[in-house]
């Protein structure tokens, strides 16, 4: 699934399409276990392994040779340890059969789930790609800012491996916008510095719906099976503020979340929380 649906090919976008038609038989691959989680795992496979996860179970993270132009990209990725973390919370929330995540380069795709080989791709220009929308906005360094983006990122192609993973029939749209919620209820599990990650994330769809013709305040110019970027935006707000009125009060009365709108927020991110929470109970992980 791509994340923002604003780049690469009608092929590639309808080819992961017609995989998702088949989620079923992936999710037959993936049979869940609630008693047993493997140690995640981080290593360099060759390319010739087809993205087979690394480990039995859970999330597993592993990194392909970068092309020449995103070396340094994926040596920011990798510095960062922005999968590394990112699937540590995944593993510690849920309990489920192996999924690979992947740095690879993708000549402007987009980092997506794969359903058909199980796998979470992370993109190593996606960071080139956020660091510019960032710094043309005035953020410099814009380390942080992209770090947080691609955090989101993955975040959100994990709510798409789970979907798969549980067999959830949500039709395109509730289902990208489930990926959103879990996205969120992730970073928001995270406390004050998930939060400041998900303002920023919310920032990265403003800027980019801002840079899209046709993008009205109506949230208008979504593209695909995705919610338009300035919907994506007010909705993380609208979560954030439901989540913790008083952190984040500063966010109530702006051109993305309205008063009305606010007065919403509690009711909606209950029940973001305890939809993923009913979803993952066969594999939640005993502390949860």
């Amino acid at each position: 699934m791509h994340r923002r649906g604003d780049g690469g090919s009608s092929t590639a976008l309808d080819s992961r399409l017609r995989a998702r038609l088949y989620a079923g038989f992936a999710s037959a691959l993936l049979t869940l276990n609630a008693a047993a989680c493997g140690p995640s795992a981080t290593s360099d496979a060759p390319e010739d392994d087809k993205g087979r996860p690394a480990t039995r179970t859970g999330f597993s993270v592993r990194y392909e040779p970068p092309s020449a132009p995103d070396r340094a990209n994926a040596a920011f990725l990798r510095g960062r340890r922005v999968l590394e973390q990112a699937l540590a919370d995944v593993n510690a929330f849920s309990h489920a059969e192996a999924v690979a995540a992947i740095g690879r380069s993708c000549g402007g795709e987009g980092s997506a789930y794969d359903p058909g080989a199980r796998r979470i791709e992370i993109c190593y220009d996606d960071v080139a790609q956020e660091r510019e929308l960032f710094e043309d906005a005035g953020v410099r360094p814009a380390d942080d800012e992209v770090t947080a983006v691609l955090t989101e990122t993955f975040f959100h192609e994990a709510g798409h491996a789970l979907a798969d993973a549980l067999g959830l029939d949500l039709g395109d749209r509730a289902e990208e916008d489930a990926a959103d919620q879990f996205a969120a209820l992730m970073l928001i599990r995270r406390g004050a510095a998930g939060e400041g990650q998900l303002r920023v994330a919310a920032r990265e769809y403003e800027l980019s719906a801002a840079g899209e013709a046709g993008a009205g305040p109506a949230g208008g110019g979504a593209r695909d099976e995705h919610s338009s970027d300035l919907v994506r935006a007010t909705n993380h707000l609208c979560y954030l503020y439901g989540a913790d009125p008083t952190r984040n009060t500063d966010l109530v009365g702006t051109k993305l979340l309205s008063r009305e709108r606010a007065g919403r927020c509690g009711e909606e991110w209950r029940g973001v929380r305890e939809a993923w929470q009913t979803r993952l109970a066969s594999v939640a992980a005993p502390s949860d």
